[in-house]
């Protein structure tokens, strides 16, 4: 049997290869008397990778040391934080952390009985919960709660206010869980001293904060989601992980900044308090290292080569992977799979016809559609088929729209509606009034020809961004360029489905309030 680790050795296994730990009083006090309780959230957004084994080495210390740990999938975190995750993929994606996340520790043999599992809208939506954020955004001022989001929200030119309710309710959980202290990355910080200074005023106590390092990704920066080349996913097939590693940032001697380093130190010495580097016997033959330290002094003085380090991370990689690739070998989790993270596939390349003929990827992402309000609908001073439309797209001042409509809507059914406004077509003049954007409108197909406006869900505000399900993530183009037909290309694909519902290839148009629709032009184009 092993033994139980004392108080001393608690300590280090709690606080080694962190960056910070804010409370170090507090820890050894509740130590003295107890195991501590702690908590880890992950929002349910992008696909996690295996930068997500850096918390997951961290838990197997806690556990190691005989604490209390929860695991919150923050899926209600996930939808505030700019619509990462739609409210219509939330669910799926949720099943899919769940899965993945279970699977990885699994992988480096943590007992899953051990811990405690919970999504946010267990308990976030209770009334009790409820009016704590009400309270919570009486004494919290905007410039607090952007300032604490600033790292971890997506920042964005015209903020949502679900962004600004992050902070706050991550704050709140670590009350609601119960917990002594909170374990994150560094770049969770802000929301740490954040719950410090605002908990107490709703009479709650001060918890510890718990901080890893932030870990460089393949290329040298962040591993991120959004960056294809900087993450290896979970499910990669063997190639693409010795792909990525391959062009993985590792220059020789050079110990800053180096990824592949920094996960050898983060997730393989803790999880087996070794390193064997594999080489041929004519370059030295294996070596098996029992310290971080003696490794990266032997990278630094380039006794060890970046090509043997990255083979030996990718052996290593694979056995934390395989397991993974196994459990989700299974029908069941490769339709979840596909349905929380629609394949987001890319153009094929431009064909090779000139010396600068560049890949050109064609995704809806790179629409600008919003929902606007219209204001005001006069003629067209020169053109009777013309209204010339005053619509507002939450921006300073209204745009100027000619559409037409004047054939298919009376002017009375667009004043004050609500419709779906593509906003980045380059302007151009109809008959000597320029137009700022496109109405979108769901035709009928046969004659006599009928056209309706699209629209957005009820309840929506003006500026919104409309998006096609599974492309939220992208950014749109600041101007379309007419030459290259991006739209056209696009539209091609827009079609009414058989319950009314505007898509793109069969996926729905979007809101964050849900899909957006056309009156009853079913099986229509859209233009």
């Amino acid at each position: 049997m092993e033994t139980a680790p004392g108080l001393q050795e608690k300590y280090h296994l709690i606080t080694r290869n962190l960056q910070e730990v804010l409370g170090e009083d507090k820890l050894m006090a509740i130590l003295k008397e107890r195991e501590l309780k702690i908590y880890w959230g992950t929002a349910t957004t992008g696909k996690p990778h295996v930068a997500y084994f850096v918390p997951m080495s961290k838990i197997a210390d806690f556990l190691k040391a005989g604490c209390e740990v929860t695991i919150l999938f923050a899926d209600l975190h996930a939808y505030l934080d700019n619509m990462k995750a739609p409210w219509e993929l939330l669910e799926l994606r949720t099943r899919y952390y769940e899965n993945v996340i279970k699977a990885m520790l699994e992988s480096i043999g943590v007992p899953l009985e051990k811990l405690k599992f919970i999504r946010g809208t267990d308990y976030q939506l209770s009334r009790e919960y409820t009016l704590d954020v009400y309270r919570l955004s009486s004494v919290v001022t905007q410039h607090d709660s952007k300032k604490a989001g600033a790292e971890v929200v997506k920042q964005v030119e015209h903020p949502l206010l679900s962004g600004l309710l992050y902070p706050g309710l991550q704050a709140l959980d670590e009350e609601y869980l119960k917990v002594d202290a909170q374990f994150g990355g560094v770049d969770q910080r802000k929301i740490f001293t954040f719950a410090e200074k605002y908990l107490p005023s709703l009479g709650y106590a001060k918890r510890i904060h718990l901080m890893n390092p932030m870990v460089p990704g393949l290329t040298g920066s962040k591993m991120s989601s959004s960056e294809e080349d900087s993450k290896i996913d979970l499910l990669d097939r063997k190639e693409d992980v010795k792909k990525k590693l391959k062009k993985a940032f590792c220059e020789p001697g050079n110990v800053e900044n180096n990824g592949v380093l920094s996960f050898i130190k983060h997730v393989l010495f803790p999880l087996k308090s070794e390193f064997v580097v594999l080489r041929e016997e004519k370059w030295g033959g294996n070596k098996t290292y029992t310290a971080y330290e003696a490794l990266e002094k032997d990278f630094a003085e380039q006794v060890v080569h970046p090509g043997d380090l990255k083979n030996s991370v990718e052996v290593a990689l694979n056995k934390l992977l395989d397991p993974i690739r196994e459990k989700f070998n299974t029908l069941e989790l490769k339709q979840l799979s596909n349905a929380a993270y629609p394949n987001l596939s890319k153009a094929k390349p431009a064909e090779k016809g000139t010396k600068n003929s560049e890949p050109e990827n064609v995704v809806p992402s790179r629409l600008d559609i919003r929902v606007g309000k219209v204001l005001s609908v006069e003629k067209h001073p020169d053109a009777d088929s013309l209204y010339v439309e005053k619509i507002d797209v939450g921006e300073p001042e209204p745009r100027t729209v000619v559409s037409g409509l004047v054939q298919f809507v009376p002017k009375e059914q667009l004043q004050d509606r609500l419709v779906v406004l593509l906003c980045n077509l380059k302007p151009q003049k109809m008959r000597g009034v320029e137009s700022q954007g496109m109405v979108l409108c769901a035709s009928s197909v046969g004659e006599p020809r009928q056209v309706e406006p699209l629209d957005p869900p009820a309840g929506c505000c003006a500026g919104e961004r409309v998006y096609v399900e599974g492309y939220e993530g992208g950014e749109p183009d600041d101007e379309l360029k007419p030459k290259k037909k991006v739209f056209e290309k696009l539209q091609a694909d827009f079609r009414v489905s058989e319950d009314c519902v505007a898509q793109w290839k069969q996926r729905n148009f979007l809101t964050k309030l849900g899909r957006v629709s056309c009156k009853s032009l079913k099986g229509g184009s859209i233009s």
